[in-house]
């Protein structure tokens, strides 16, 4: 239902794909609106520069998207194929049939988020 809906507020969309090179200064917005999206919400790094900074091994490059907030699907290439994204949203899809909203209640999930600096209550 709506996976077709592209959504322009954090608040309204369950999947943030990632694509491109990402500027160390772009990580603090990437981060909050990261931590703006509701749960469940699920992460798809697009493309080498977004899954490990690509070619520009650069200061000012962030050196892939999941130094900053966790990465559920990784999809490579420079450019990946088009088969490859639809592979990785395919993904997001199985996850979100096999995981059960609970599991983000765990001990184990919060120790994710609090390695990432990133707070999970009021959600």
């Amino acid at each position: 239902f709506g996976m077709e809906r592209n959504s322009f507020s954090p608040r309204q969309a369950d999947m943030l794909m990632v694509c491109g090179t990402i500027a160390k200064k772009l990580g603090p917005v990437l981060k909050e609106v990261y931590t703006q999206m509701a749960e469940p919400k699920w992460v798809v790094a697009v493309g080498a520069c977004a899954c490990s900074g690509g070619i520009f091994d650069s200061y000012s490059v962030l050196q892939g998207i999941d130094k900053i907030i966790p990465v559920d699907v990784y999809v490579p290439g420079c450019p990946p194929r088009p088969e490859q994204i639809i592979e990785g949203v395919m993904q997001v899809q199985a996850l979100a049939e096999s995981e059960s909203l609970r599991r983000r209640d765990t001990p184990e999930y919060q120790h994710l988020l609090d390695s990432y600096n990133i707070s999970n209550e009021g959600k």
